[in-house]
C-alpha cells in the first residue's frame, strides 16, 4: 500500500465528489472493473498528491489535463509531480480533456498498450530454471483457478475448497 499524508483524505474525498465532467466520463468506462477486469481509483492520495485514477495492479496513474496544465507553472508543476510519482515504481499516463471526450477510444488503446508492457509473471529467483518458460505466453488467467489468502495465511483453491 502506498503512503499518503492524512491530510489529504478530506480533499480526495471532496474532489470524487466535485469531478469535472471529462473525469467523470472517463471514471463511467473505469468503474466496476470495466477495463480488463482492472480496479481503478479515483482521486486517490498517493504521497504528497491525489491523481485522477490510479490501478495499483498495473503500477498505473492516469491524468486527465484541463488548460491550467498547459502553462509554465501547471507544467512545472506536472514535471515534479511525475517524477516522484515514477520514483515510487509507477507510470503515470495523461490525456487532455480533449483526447478523453473526442478520442475514447485512442485513451483506452495507450492504457491498453501499457497493460500490454507488464510482465505477468514475476522476475524469477537467479537459482530457479527459465527455460521452461520460455515460448510461452500467458494469454488468459481463469478467475475459478484463483487461489486466495485464508486466515492461517495458507492458501486454497477457490474452487475446490483444498489447501
Amino acid at each position: 500500500m502506498l503512503s499518503y499524508k492524512e491530510k489529504l483524505k478530506k480533499p480526495s474525498r471532496q474532489l470524487r465528489h466535485d469531478m469535472t465532467d471529462t473525469e467523470r466520463y472517463l471514471w463511467s468506462k473505469l468503474k466496476m472493473r470495466q477495463l480488463n477486469g482492472y480496479q481503478f481509483y479515483r482521486q486517490k492520495p498517493i504521497g504528497n498528491y491525489i491523481v485522477d485514477f490510479y490501478c495499483p495492479a498495473l503500477k498505473l496513474v492516469i491524468e486527465v489535463d484541463g488548460s491550467q496544465h498547459f502553462y509554465n507553472d501547471g507544467l512545472e508543476h506536472d514535471k515534479e509531480r511525475d517524477a516522484y510519482i515514477n520514483s515510487l515504481g509507477l507510470k503515470v499516463l495523461r490525456f487532455t480533456n480533449v483526447e478523453v471526450l473526442k478520442n475514447m477510444q485512442g485513451v483506452f488503446d495507450k492504457i491498453i498498450e501499457h497493460m500490454n508492457e507488464i510482465p505477468l509473471v514475476p522476475p524469477f529467483p537467479k537459482w530457479e530454471n527459465k527455460s521452461s518458460f520460455k515460448g510461452k505466453q500467458i494469454t488468459k488467467i481463469n478467475r475459478k483457478e484463483k487461489l486466495i489468502n485464508r486466515g492461517d495465511n495458507s492458501l486454497i483453491n477457490k474452487e475446490k475448497g483444498k489447501p
